[in-house]
């Protein structure tokens, strides 16, 4: 078991103190005093009134605001929060007057320490030391400001609260592979527990993009891509973070859906590129799971993402905000800036001249607070006063934050509990659901006999790889209390039953193998190559050898800056991985490969001769005692593929949803991938029936039941996922040849068996016809079942009109 901890790099703190420089003063409130100035509001003030309704409440307290106190709630203050501090970092009042007379609306990362003079090995607080920040902040914003409006707090939990000590379960693409909603909402319910005891309302997830290129580094953090899929994982997500009424229960927090949106298909697979996509593929692809979202949930925060679609950023994309989303959509809650995403109008965009036009830009296209520094809306007043935006048009951002301030409970409730937050973080509860979640993410994708292990039959073994001690956690983590590597379970299962030898194989970086570092320094090659050759000896001998390789934080990520890259040209493994594969595989000893890695890696070669392979993506910090229950059979993997897994760059993008006019063939390769989408072997076996339907014929706007028997016909209790896929046979614009609109995780003793039973419904067979209207069209439709994407049985239902 190891503890870890790691530091936030001084290049990265630097440019963001660079980013702070441009940020631009608020205009003196007396230059407004005349036209804004308000009376002090009485303690009967309607605002105040816990049971009066929300939307009174919204309107009395925005009613007695200035401008200056209406643009301190739709700002934000984060790079900067140490000016708010006294010598001995605390949070200092007298400050917070000085530069924040309008009060404090929105505050991010309170666990987090920049902008402080904290030593760069500690830059995070703990739960005590979150709770007193956010409880000293909250009584000055109750108690001292004028309307004591109290203060938003933003965290993230991409995969567990970004928090020191907090639980890290697995990353998002593991998550998704379990395939288990259910499991998906109780997952983030521990995380919504852990942010709120430490005082936070907001969260800056769950990513929701539909990713359909891995050499995007930021493939890591999302669910796959297919968007039925994202959708089902998307809507479990946000019912365990702020469940499924309003206002928010205890424990809750609201959710933000991450990025709308074409976010996850960067042209050249470099993040924040243009997103060079129709809007039939935006439609069909990428806007279902918002759209599911904001029909199914109460979700009131939406981030608008970084890149452009057809010429036009996000943040300045007034037909996507405005017209789909709140038009379309009736999508009531607020839309976030992504960081310094407004301020990219000017700077990366160009296509606005200044701060200044790109907040009344964004204002007016949809875009409601501006994180995280709030540098662009602090123009507001200035565009005001100049009439290029209306005062109503502020109101209407405010009138939104304030809404999710009263549904969060803030006004009844600000603080937090410190010894609550110790209490509930990490604890037994949770680090079980944690080890729970990692079993269940594993997908084996090859077995040739080898797994589950005997453990009687191995007198020696050698764990060998760059990724057998260290317990990669991916992107959006913090340092857990624990982290248990896959060499740590292994000898933890063995104990003196077997001699466990270890050998790191090669290292993937000299310096800098971590999230946070802007420029890591590669490994030597000629070093490495050493390092394969004691490697290979060392594993000489053993009985059975275990590689754990794969990547790590570094060689796939955020690339969040021009000095913090994370994209990649290849999806091959990185460095001297593959030579030290090769090595191992001429010892002639059974290998068993587990690869650890936030996105799908181009491994035929290694799938080709390895005795078995499992895809681990990130299990958080229960990864080895999660792997070692895999390996040794304690535990049967169950656990499929969110995506595809392409052999070669030179195929990409391949997905399973293609049009049929795709992947023709090339001269001279293959157009199949390495492993389909919705792949995943177990250590039984299934047998999924024929499709069998109650009726064969419905009309468009009719419904149809589709049941398949599912038995477990091996020797093991296990888990399949049993996957519905629909494909229009001839339409009069082009469909994709498949595509999942159902699917459930059942677990069945041996010899067990069950019926599982989808509904389709004209939401199941509609598309966009070509004047983008959507329709259900009368024909045949192909139901195919079966336990993957390739893997399918098929009946025929006939739509009428």
């Amino acid at each position: 078991m190891t503890t870890r901890k790691r530091a936030v790099s001084t290049t990265w703190l630097s440019s963001l103190a660079m980013a702070g420089a441009l940020l631009l003063a608020v205009p003196q409130a007396d230059a407004m005093q005349d036209r804004t100035e308000q009376a002090e509001p009485s303690q009967e003030a309607l605002y105040k009134d816990a049971s009066a309704p929300i939307e009174e409440r919204v309107e009395d307290l925005l009613g007695r605001m200035t401008l200056e106190e209406k643009l301190a709630q739709i700002t934000t203050i984060w790079s900067e929060k140490g000016n708010l501090f006294a010598q001995d970092g605390s949070f200092d009042p007298a400050k917070a007057r000085e530069l924040h007379p309008g009060g404090i609306g929105h505050f991010a990362r309170p666990n987090d320490r920049q902008g402080s003079s904290s030593p760069l090995d500690e830059p995070f607080r703990d739960e005590r030391e979150t709770v007193e920040l956010v409880n000293t902040i909250q009584r000055y914003a109750v108690e001292e400001t004028r309307l004591g409006i109290p203060v938003l707090f933003h965290e993230e939990g991409l995969h567990g609260y970004a928090a020191r000590g907090a639980t890290s379960f697995p990353q998002a693409i593991a998550l998704a592979s379990t395939w288990d909603p259910e499991l998906i909402e109780e997952v983030y319910g521990v995380v919504a527990r852990e942010i709120r005891a430490r005082g936070a309302h907001l969260v800056l997830s769950p990513v929701i993009d539909v990713a359909r290129d891995p050499r995007w580094g930021r493939i890591e953090e999302t669910y796959g891509e297919d968007p039925y899929l994202v959708s089902e994982i998307g809507v479990a997500a946000i019912r365990g973070f702020q469940g499924t009424g309003l206002p928010l229960a205890d424990g809750k927090v609201l959710a933000t859906l991450k990025h709308m949106t074409g976010h996850g298909q960067p042209e050249s697979g470099t993040n924040v590129g243009p997103a060079n996509i129709s809007e039939r593929l935006l439609r069909e692809v990428f806007f279902p799971p918002f759209e599911e979202a904001v029909e199914r949930t109460n979700v009131m925060s939406i981030m608008a993402s970084y890149n452009e679609i057809d010429g036009v950023p996000s943040h300045a994309n007034d037909w996507l905000l405005q017209d789909v989303l709140r038009g379309e959509w009736e999508y009531q809650g607020g839309v976030v800036s992504d960081y310094w995403g407004v301020r990219d109008l000017v700077t990366l965009h160009n296509v606005e001249p200044d701060l200044k036009g790109a907040a009344v830009r964004a204002l007016k296209s949809g875009v409601d607070y501006d994180l995280p520094d709030g540098d662009s809306f602090k123009e507001l007043p200035a565009a005001l006063e100049e009439g290029a935006i209306t005062e109503e048009e502020i109101d209407t951002a405010v009138r939104r934050m304030l809404r999710m301030k009263f549904e969060a409970g803030l006004f009844e409730n600000p603080y937090a509990d410190a010894d609550y937050a110790e209490e509930i973080t990490d604890n037994e509860e949770a680090r079980a659901l944690a080890e729970e979640a990692a079993r269940r993410s594993v997908v084996l994708l090859k077995n040739e006999g080898v797994l589950p292990l005997d453990k009687a039959a191995y007198q020696k073994i050698a764990v060998i790889g760059p990724n057998a001690a260290v317990t990669r956690l991916g992107g959006y983590s913090d340092v857990p209390t624990r982290t248990i590597s896959l060499l740590d379970g292994l000898r933890n299962e063995f104990g003196e039953g077997a001699e466990i030898v270890h050998h790191e194989g090669v290292k993937l970086f000299e310096s800098g193998d971590d999230w946070w570092t802007n420029e890591p320094v590669p490994a030597d090659r000629d070093a490495n190559l050493a390092m394969i050759e004691e490697a290979a000896e060392a594993a000489r001998d053993a009985d059975l050898v275990i590689l754990a390789i794969g990547g790590s934080e570094a060689t796939s990520r955020e690339a969040y800056a021009a000095n913090h890259l994370g994209d990649r040209t290849d999806i091959e493994l990185f460095g001297e991985q593959q030579e030290l594969a090769d090595a191992i595989f001429d010892l002639g000893k059974p290998v068993v490969t587990v690869l650890i890695n936030g996105r799908p890696l181009g491994v035929d070669e290694v799938a080709e001769r390895t005795d078995a392979l499992v895809e681990a993506w990130y299990l958080g910090q229960e990864t080895g005692t999660a792997l070692a229950d895999i390996l040794v059979g304690k535990a049967n993997p169950g656990g499929k593929l969110p995506v595809t897994i392409a052999s070669d760059v030179g195929q990409l993008p391949l997905v399973y949803n293609r049009k049929p006019s795709a992947l023709r063939g090339y001269a001279f390769g293959s157009t199949e991938p390495l492993y389909p989408f919705g792949y995943g072997l177990s250590y039984t076996s299934f047998e999924i029936g024929e499709p069998k339907l109650r009726r064969s014929s419905i009309k468009a706007d009719g419904k149809a039941t589709v049941s398949v028997q599912v038995r477990n016909t091996g020797d093991r209790e296990g888990a399949e996922v049993v996957q519905l896929y629909i494909r229009d046979k001839v339409s009069s614009v082009t469909r994709p040849v498949k595509e999942l609109r159902g699917f459930q995780r059942v677990s069945l003793k041996p010899g067990q068996r069950r019926t599982v039973r989808f509904e389709i419904g004209p939401e199941d067979l509609r598309f966009w016809n070509a004047d983008m209207e959507r329709i259900v069209e009368p024909g045949e439709f192909e139901i195919m079942v079966g336990s993957s994407s390739e893997d399918l049985k098929t009946a025929t239902l006939t739509v009428t009109e």
